[in-house]
């Protein structure tokens, strides 16, 4: 796991499976992120068995293979989608090629783990929409930053408690290294990765519903800039949004691509989250200029001061949820709705953004 690059960023955690070798088979194709090599390790660690993998491009399969060798390449995605035996395809595709394959996928029958973001237009979502009420198949998103993070993990179980009281704001930072020479083409081409705000916005959107448990929101205010990368004219290094929940919470949410080098890691990820009785503030990757780490929750309510170091405490249930919801067709990993609205709210922040620069 590289700390260094969060294109190559795929935690892993102790495995704790819901199954049986062989009881829920799985495959992986479009491997464009390396987000990919998350979302199966989750999968694997909860039981799953992974069975094929499908790339037009060698290199990435042989990438692939090299840290799960026990996949089969396939020689076409119609030999994926042909196999009775596979219940769900995960996909780190193209971000504006995530729908279609989507949409493919479960058109075959089987459910779908796609990357972050889930759509690069409303079009997208309309359309998939469509698709999951006609074939009654599971668009699932792998919302990393929030599922594959014990620290924010254990945040939603402190809310849920009580710990806080009731949620009423949020405020996110979302800053990533850039390391622009290692980034493929169509990252910069704005059409194909959506913008910062349906990109890497989506992650801050996502956790503001779920913990302060909206419904629906709107975005009062957005605004996107290319402040210090000229010779990428498509590339959006800057963003920020405020959104007013249906039930009053409010959120602020920053993200950009200026993570200095000399951080030990791809991004200093923090959230704050206020309570009528208590907040909380996780730092997600690390805790500036001390030898702790990330996955530290610090938490002040009526009965004090505490801190959590939740590092291998915790572990990442949503996978396991996702296995036993596609098998038993429930919905405790993830509502549909709440994965499309998230994915609906990005959509309209960056559609909405004010150009800055």
């Amino acid at each position: 796991m590289s700390k260094a690059d969060g294109m190559i960023y795929a935690p892993k955690g102790k495995p704790n499976p819901v199954v049986k070798e062989g009881e829920f088979v799985f495959a992986a194709a479009g491997l464009d992120h390396g987000h990919i090599f998350g979302q199966c390790n989750g999968l694997l660690e909860a039981g799953a068995t992974l069975k094929w993998v499908y790339d037009p491009d060698q290199e990435k399969v042989d990438n692939f293979l090299k840290k799960f060798p026990q996949a089969q390449q396939a020689e076409s995605l119609e030999q994926v989608l042909d196999d009775q035996e596979v219940k769900l395809v995960a996909a780190a595709a193209i971000p504006s090629e995530r729908s279609t394959l989507g949409n493919r996928v479960m058109r075959a029958g089987k459910d779908y783990f796609t990357d972050k973001t889930p759509f690069t237009t409303l079009e997208q979502l309309e359309e998939t929409k469509k698709v999951v009420e006609e074939t009654e198949q599971k668009y699932m998103v792998y919302y990393s930053e929030r599922l594959h993070v014990e620290s924010a993990v254990f945040a939603g179980q402190l809310i849920e408690q009580g710990a806080i009281g009731k949620v009423i704001q949020v405020t996110g930072f979302g800053p990533h290294r850039l390391n622009a020479p290692s980034r493929p083409d169509w990252f910069f081409q704005k059409e194909k990765y959506g913008g910062i705000l349906c990109d890497i916005g989506s992650h801050q959107i996502e956790q503001f519903l779920f913990y302060t448990g909206c419904e629906d929101a709107e975005v009062l205010h957005s605004k996107v800039g290319n402040y210090d990368n000229p010779d990428y004219p498509e590339l959006e290094d800057y963003g920020d949004a405020t959104l007013r929940g249906d039930n009053g919470a409010t959120q602020f949410f920053r993200v950009d691509w200026f993570t200095p080098d000399g951080l030990r890691t791809w991004g200093d990820g923090r959230m704050f989250i206020v309570g009528t009785e208590g907040t909380i503030e996780i730092r997600k990757y690390v805790d500036l200029a001390t030898d702790k780490g990330g996955n530290q929750l610090y938490l002040v309510n009526q009965e004090g001061e505490k801190h959590f170091d939740l590092n291998g405490k915790v572990g990442f249930p949503f996978f396991g949820e996702l296995i036993k919801d596609c098998m038993h067709r429930t919905e405790n990993a993830m509502t549909q709705k709440h994965a499309f609205k998230a994915a609906e709210l990005c959509l309209q922040a960056q559609e909405q953004a004010i150009k800055v620069t």
